[in-house]
């Protein structure tokens, strides 16, 4: 007869401790993997192709981070520094009033200041900007088209399925080469 081997009884201590290893190296395990996938994404990073952005707002619900990587940029190339601004005015403001109920951004993120008259500059503060796109559809319907959006790299994580580029209705999202990450705003 073949001896059989006594097993020694786990204690609860010992049962612990292994769990505790074994959530320990599962975790080291999926944070190698999570590092090696995006470095293998390293060579490409996500970025929306201002002439096909139609500016839905999906991009400050969807992204993964609040708030989203996604603001505003200014071609100030492009901009006619108009004294009625479409991309800071709401449409349906009765007169050139800077107070918030004017405004077209929910957060106050575009500052107007007086070049010359009558001519403004618009800048985006990026702090306050959440991507929603508001200003860029008024400039684009009724403006030059100065104001885009742009996903910030120092903010964005770069997610192997961006959840915003999945919920794009205008496909707008898509891989560039890392050392040219920005798509420019071209004149119309």
């Amino acid at each position: 007869m073949s001896e059989q081997k006594e097993q020694p009884d786990l204690t609860r201590r010992d049962f612990i401790r292994s769990g505790v290893r074994g959530a320990l190296l599962a975790g080291v395990g999926a944070a190698t993997g999570g590092l090696l996938a995006r470095s293998r994404s390293g060579d490409t990073v996500w970025q929306i192709d201002p002439e096909k952005c139609i500016a839905c707002g999906n991009c400050a619900t969807y992204c993964v981070l609040k708030p989203s990587a996604v603001k505003c940029v200014h071609a100030f190339g492009l901009c006619e520094y108009c004294e009625k601004c479409f991309g800071y005015f709401d449409l349906d403001a009765p007169d050139v009033e800077t107070g918030a109920e004017n405004q077209l951004c929910p957060t106050g993120a575009i500052k107007r200041r007086l070049v010359r008259e009558p001519q403004y500059e618009y800048k985006i503060d990026e702090q306050l900007c959440i991507g929603c796109g508001k200003c860029v559809a008024g400039c684009g319907q009724f403006g030059m088209g100065a104001l885009f959006l742009q996903v910030r790299h120092d903010l964005c994580i770069n997610c192997n399925e961006c959840a915003i580029a999945a919920a794009c209705p205008a496909d707008a999202f898509r891989r560039v080469p890392a050392d040219k990450p920005y798509l420019l705003k071209k004149k119309q």
